[in-house]
């Protein structure tokens, strides 16, 4: 009698090792750091400055789930923070109208990319370089290298505040993601998004616009950019022009390691969530051992393009056709 071996289908996924990884590296910084990671203090600030992380991550996940690239979220990012610090400073707006402005720059900036690649065909990658670049100039000419401070005590203490022991802003960047998940698996658009990121054609066949996908995918990677200025807005307690050009690489690393396909049609929340608390439990370690900013660079970079790699081998594996079964000791001859 042979014994079968039972194994649910949960411990098999990507997100389960992914979530094992993230608890035995956060175990392991814990010894590392002789338990000065279960600090209130420093969960608190590790949980706070997880949030734009998160959301920059789910930005350019909704864009990978139709095979394309948003290369301006991190600018994007920025430059929406710059425009609410302003209105609050320079026009005397209230926080909660700027917060509304830079939602609404985000989407609208988004919405543009959108239609510059569906009116010219042009590929994302090129597209949202060329506006990287555009809202670059604009971030440092109409700004300057001012730094923007003291605009909402409010909005401020709000970004130091928590609910039950959590930073708000880490309950803000929860509950964005799951109403990101909820629009992937229970709205007829996010299905959508997935049927033209799996087969474009297909798609088309079932009735799909698949234009109508590729404007709704590059305005929500917009607006969720907008969300990741706002919560950048009210943690720092200051902004200025160099705000959100370091969240490019971010932005890639905690949706591919999180599993989501840069062919499109796959997404992972979770995978993506998890990816991200991964990659700041490294820039934590970095902060405490004081290694360069630039190993920490070329950690993520290299893991990113390892499970790149591996998942090109994966595809060209499946894709493989399957050779015919022949009886063992067999041989054809032809005359």
């Amino acid at each position: 009698m042979t014994a079968v071996a039972f194994s649910p289908r949960v411990f098999r996924t990507s997100e389960f090792t992914l979530g094992v990884v993230a608890f035995a590296g956060f175990v392991g910084l814990t010894i590392a750091t002789s338990g000065n990671m279960l600090s209130a203090g420093t969960l608190a600030a590790f949980f706070r400055f997880l949030a734009v992380p998160m959301v920059i991550g789910l930005a350019q996940m909704v864009v990978l789930a139709i095979g394309q690239m948003n290369l301006s979220v991190g600018v994007l990012t920025g430059f929406c923070a710059m425009a609410s610090a302003w209105l609050m400073i320079e026009a005397g707006l209230p926080a909660w109208l700027a917060v509304l402005a830079a939602l609404a720059l985000g989407a609208l900036v988004g919405l543009v990319n959108g239609l510059l690649v569906v009116f010219t065909r042009i590929n994302a990658f090129i597209v949202t370089l060329a506006t990287m670049t555009i809202i670059e100039g604009l971030r440092y000419g109409v700004h300057g290298p001012d730094t923007f401070q003291d605009y909402s005590p409010g909005l401020v203490r709000l970004g130091r505040a928590s609910i039950l022991g959590l930073p708000v802003v880490f309950v803000v960047a929860v509950v964005v993601a799951i109403g990101v998940g909820l629009f992937f698996a229970r709205t007829v658009a996010g299905r959508h998004l997935l049927a033209s990121g799996g087969s474009p054609f297909a798609a088309r066949l079932s009735g799909v616009s698949n234009d109508r996908s590729i404007l709704l995918a590059h305005a929500l990677s917009g607006l969720l950019a907008g969300v990741a200025a706002v919560l950048t807005v009210a943690l720092s307690g200051s902004v200025n022009a160099s705000i959100g050009d370091d969240l490019l690489l971010p932005s890639f690393a905690a949706p591919i390691i999180g599993g989501v396909a840069l062919a499109g049609g796959v997404v992972s929340v979770t995978g993506t969530c998890l990816a991200a608390f991964l990659v700041r439990l490294v820039d934590v370690a970095r902060a405490q051992f004081g290694i360069g900013q630039q190993w920490v660079d070329l950690i993520v970079g290299a893991v990113v393009l390892g499970v790149v790699l591996i998942g090109a081998v994966r595809g060209k594996l499946a894709s493989r056709p399957s050779r015919p079964a022949t009886s063992a000791g067999s041989s054809r001859r032809t005359s």
